[in-house]
């Protein structure tokens, strides 16, 4: 697989993320909706709205959701999914070992935040370490540049994410 190409708007996801954003794309459709709905229903017997908190506190739950909708229906619809299928070189979607300077071993998963699982390192493919990983191969020494210098890995591995 190429660079990312962000400049044509897609988001790069595995099959996992994909259907995790779709299955929180349907629940806040569906019952978040529901339960927003109801939350200013009974904040509305309350009494006069001017001056009530839960009313305001559900209004406010309601726009913060459907912001995220927006934002996860704008995800799956600009979504290429990506399945990878060598580990000869990283690609988005791998999991890779790298050394540090230090000989100090880490693990990243190269792929876009909105993969991000927890407990694992995130490289994205758009920030200076993802895009130096992308393409590397085992042995190959990669360096990228961050605010505190320039750094430079050794790629040890490249393993499929099976999260």
């Amino acid at each position: 697989m190429s660079q990312p190409t962000s400049e044509r708007g897609i988001t790069y996801l595995t099959p996992e993320a994909y259907e995790r954003l779709s299955s929180e794309l349907n629940e806040l459709k569906t019952e978040g909706r529901e339960r927003v709905s109801a939350a200013i229903g009974t904040a509305r017997e309350h009494g006069d709205i001017r001056e009530n908190a839960d009313y305001d506190a559900a209004k406010n739950e309601q726009g913060l959701m459907e912001a995220r909708i927006r934002k996860l229906e704008h995800l799956i619809n600009t979504a290429e999914i990506v399945e990878v299928t060598s580990f000869d070189r990283v690609e988005i979607g791998c999991l890779v070992t790298v050394l540090d300077s230090d000989g100090d071993e880490m693990e990243y998963f190269v792929a876009a935040t909105e993969n991000k699982v927890p407990g694992v390192l995130l490289a994205s493919p758009t920030s200076p370490l993802g895009a130096a990983l992308i393409g590397a191969q085992v042995g190959d020494e990669v360096a990228y540049q961050a605010p505190a210098g320039t750094f430079t890995l050794k790629v040890t591995g490249i393993r499929p994410f099976d999260g």
